[in-house]
């Protein structure tokens, strides 16, 4: 199942489900994680709306968490002139940052001047997770999206820590739908790519991850809490901005795209603060 969150136009959030080139609406009172914590059940779904007219909001809007994990594909530690992890390497998000499919990221030339994408499968949990084991670990998942973990690399390698630099608002493009664990797995094998005004920067497979969904999860669940809807990012492949020659940095007016297989195109144009 491919389910969304979007807006109608009164502004109140709704959940819809994919059919095709429609969304049909779940006749639910609440938003994805009411939908993933209530008892299993059916809801009407309402007549279609064509998914061309549909204002997106992110796929979960309200995490207790977002958590990023760096240097997850070989190639990216490489180009970044990284180690490899031993251990899963995180940081935080913060859920301000949060944006929808068709959404604009936005930022002011006053804070940061290089702005990056990164392509990413993001995890969505789908029940409370604490000491999990690595076999059970994929039975915590809710399912998978498509994110942008978008970072302004002046204040990311300018601090030394990397939350300010990746949590500014806008910096979390997510979507465009979620899609249930039991059509992608164990989220491997998945072609991921992005692009920028049309052009490839990033192309690998969700397999070439360090350490894998499961790993992740456990991982994780053994330092903190877990809960419904909260939100892991796992990573990007090498074709980053910051580590071409020479760098390639987001300005305005920019479309960028990440594509992953199975998931769908998540997109967003990019919008200088004083640019129309």
């Amino acid at each position: 199942m491919k389910i969304a969150q979007f807006y109608e136009e009164s502004g109140r959030l709704r959940l819809g489900v994919l059919a095709g080139d429609l969304l049909l609406p779940v006749e639910l009172e609440g938003d994805l994680i009411d939908f993933i914590t209530r008892a299993p059940e059916s809801y009407p779904l309402g007549e279609g709306i064509a998914v061309t007219e549909v204002k997106f909001a992110p796929v979960i809007s309200r995490p207790t968490k977002i958590i990023a994990l760096g240097l997850n594909y070989k190639d990216h530690a490489r180009e970044s002139k990284g180690q490899i992890p031993k251990v899963p390497l995180i940081f935080a998000k913060f859920p301000n940052s949060l944006i929808g499919h068709n959404d604009r990221i936005r930022w002011d030339a006053s804070v940061t001047t290089k702005v990056d994408y990164e392509a990413e499968l993001a995890v969505i949990i789908g029940k409370t997770a604490k000491n999990v084991n690595e076999p059970e670990a994929l039975d915590f998942v809710f399912g998978y999206t498509c994110a942008n973990d978008v970072s302004a690399r002046d204040l990311q390698f300018g601090d030394g820590q990397w939350v300010r630099g990746k949590s500014l608002d806008t910096f979390c493009p997510l979507g465009p739908w979620a899609v249930t664990r039991d059509e992608l797995g164990d989220g491997s094998g998945l072609a991921i790519r992005c692009k920028l005004n049309g052009n490839v920067m990033q192309e690998s497979n969700t397999s070439m991850m360090i350490f894998p969904v499961a790993k992740v999860v456990s991982f994780l669940s053994r330092h903190f809490t877990l809960f419904p809807g909260d939100l892991i990012l796992t990573g990007t492949p090498s074709g980053v901005g910051a580590f071409r020659d020479p760098s390639v940095y987001l300005k305005h007016g920019d479309m960028i795209e990440v594509e992953i297989e199975g998931v769908g195109v998540l997109k967003n144009t990019c919008t200088l603060s004083g640019e129309s």
